[in-house]
């Protein structure tokens, strides 16, 4: 029965959330059980180029270490906003999806050759994080029951919390930058000059990938809260727009 009941949940996770949380534990376990190396996942610029090692630029978004807390907090924080995002403002849009991971991924790499960085993870998690924030900023969120704030803040709560880890900041911060490129030309840059569209999806992917449109569809709210008490939340709309 408890079989059954998780392999429904796992089944019903939308296409690229179960794929990429998916690919991750599989690399991970691969690596606890000694199949792999993480010598052989991290990012190398010098054996992509010069070996043609080119699983180097997938494999860096896909080790987020040894299983441990670590691992369990990067994981759940990539599945649930991952998630969110993908039920919500990217619902019946598995291509534009898609397209934003080409384009977060395509800039940390590019940003990669001339920062000293070995795995790009955690700054894929923070951009999810980041977008996601932004498109909600009303929300409020509540992080492991001590600090309240508004959704906005939550990439910045997170770069703290894993500097108190221990961890680099320039991950984190990456993370920030390329989700906030995302958001200024996907979102911001469209309502200064109409028309303007700079990220395209190709069609092919388009075709590939989404769904037909449904009549009448109209999409649920992004924002679903969950259970967990370190980055769940409730919407709080903004002032002037409470019900009476």
């Amino acid at each position: 029965m408890a079989y059954h009941t998780l392999r429904q949940e796992y089944m019903q996770m939308p296409p690229v959330t179960r794929a990429y949380t998916t690919a991750c534990v599989l690399t991970t376990l691969a690596v606890q059980l000694d199949v792999v190396s993480p010598f052989q996942l991290y990012f190398n610029p010098l054996l992509i180029l010069k070996q043609f090692q080119i699983w180097r630029l997938i494999t860096t978004f896909l080790f987020f270490g040894n299983i441990g807390f670590n691992f369990l907090f990067n994981m759940i924080f990539t599945y649930r906003y991952c998630r969110m995002l993908e039920e919500g403002s990217f619902r019946s849009r598995t291509a534009d999806f898609v397209m934003m991971f080409l384009f977060g991924a395509t800039l940390m790499i590019v940003w990669a050759f001339f920062i000293n960085l070995l795995f790009l993870g955690q700054a894929l998690t923070i951009m999810l994080v980041y977008i996601w924030s932004r498109r909600n900023p009303y929300v409020r969120m509540n992080f492991f029951g001590v600090l309240n704030f508004q959704a906005p803040y939550l990439p910045w709560v997170l770069l703290g919390f894993s500097i108190l880890l221990g961890n680099t900041p320039w991950v984190d911060l990456m993370g920030i930058a390329v989700g906030h490129c995302y958001y200024y030309l996907e979102d911001v840059l469209p309502q200064h000059r109409a028309n303007v569209k700079v990220i395209k999806t190709p069609q092919f992917l388009k075709h590939l990938l989404d769904p037909a449109p449904e009549e009448d569809h109209v999409p649920p709210p992004e924002f679903r809260p969950g259970g967990f008490n370190w980055g769940n939340g409730a919407e709080v709309p903004p002032e002037g727009h409470q019900n009476n």
